[in-house]
């Protein structure tokens, strides 16, 4: 069952459950606002859904809560940090930040960290470029969770990559994984007691199947364009790594401390107006964003979207109408915010 929570209730809330789990009164608004906003975008799994898993991870010192990006080196527009292990999010804010005003100096800036944590959902911080005027990219490498295709194991993570237009009439933004779902996705429908809207992955007897919780007990989901997917999955692995000079996958899977801990992250954010005016540039963006939304429906009453459109009617509903958040999982962070950490992610299986 779900519930709709008003903003002001919802960060109230999980301020003080994040008080509670040790966060400072200024990581817990940071982060409360983030895992705010993203529910109220239409990203349940990776918002409030997060937070029992995030305080789990806290109390297990696989966050440290103490832990600030560190510059390891700095060659121009490109920097490298390392995070300490520290809160996912404020580090994920902080370089994105620092790739902004990198490319305020050189057009172009490009910050690589490594040793971090979780960062919720991905498309934060390719929005959060995008709403201060710069194209944003950026992408994470995980644990394996997803088999290579041709593999019933896991082999690789679904490294979410996401990359945000700067158009002033709204950003165009794509925030996706490497999975035609995401396991958080998964956990979503499974506790709405729904199937996937395609197939998403293989059961336990290798048959593709819509069953969301069939999928999180074989841990087969499936490669987003199959081998395509799988493919970009170890490339976005191998690079970040690379780049941030990091951990891969292989060596999160060898630590063993939950999903993304020690985990690399790129930040690259690009000045749009480098070598074209702002007028002609948006002129460009809007013409092309009108021509996609404006082809024709593959069904009666339908509607074309380009990549992000939608989480703006999505936002506002969420505004005026208040956040949907599944009734478990709230229950779970008013007991965290009650002073009781023994708490159990219902998210996840």
């Amino acid at each position: 069952m779900s519930l709709n929570i008003m903003y002001d209730e919802a960060k109230k809330t999980v301020e003080k459950a994040l008080l509670n789990s040790g966060l400072s009164p200024r990581q817990a608004e940071v982060c409360a606002d983030i895992h705010i906003q993203s529910s109220a975008d239409g990203v349940e799994s990776h918002g409030l859904n997060r937070i029992p898993r995030f305080v789990d991870y806290v109390q297990k010192g696989w966050v440290n809560v103490s832990g600030n990006p560190e510059l390891k080196c700095a060659k121009g527009a490109v920097e490298n940090y390392d995070g300490h292990l520290g809160i996912g999010i404020t580090n994920a804010l902080f370089c994105s930040d620092r790739a902004m005003e990198l490319a305020k100096e050189h057009g172009i800036g490009c910050v690589t960290l490594k040793n971090t944590t979780h960062w919720m959902r991905g498309g934060t911080y390719a929005w959060h470029m995008a709403e201060k005027g710069f194209m944003g990219i950026s992408w994470i490498n995980t644990e394996s969770c997803m088999p290579l295709w041709g593999s019933d194991e896991p082999g690789v993570g679904n490294n979410p990559f996401c990359i945000a237009i700067p158009r002033e009439e709204g950003p165009i933004v794509l925030d996706m994984a490497m999975s035609q779902y995401a396991y958080g996705k998964l956990g979503t429908y499974r506790l709405a007691g729904k199937t996937l809207p395609f197939p998403g992955g293989f059961d336990k007897d290798g048959d593709l199947t819509d069953d969301p919780g069939a999928i999180e007990d074989s841990m087969r989901i499936l490669p987003m364009g199959y081998w395509k997917g799988s493919g970009m999955a170890i490339v976005l692995d191998m690079a970040a790594a690379l780049m941030a000079n990091g951990n891969s996958g292989i060596d999160i899977d060898n630590a063993n401390s939950g999903s993304c801990t020690g985990c690399c992250q790129i930040f690259i954010a690009y000045d749009p107006y480098l070598f074209g005016s702002k007028e002609e540039i948006q002129s460009l963006l809007n013409a092309r964003v009108n021509a996609a939304d404006s082809t024709h429906p593959d069904k009666e009453e339908g509607h074309v979207y380009c990549p992000g459109e939608r989480t703006m009617n999505t936002r506002k509903k969420s505004m005026s109408d208040g956040i949907t958040v599944n009734e478990n999982v709230w229950n779970q962070i008013k007991a965290i915010a009650d002073g009781n950490l023994n708490i159990t992610d219902v998210s996840s299986k």
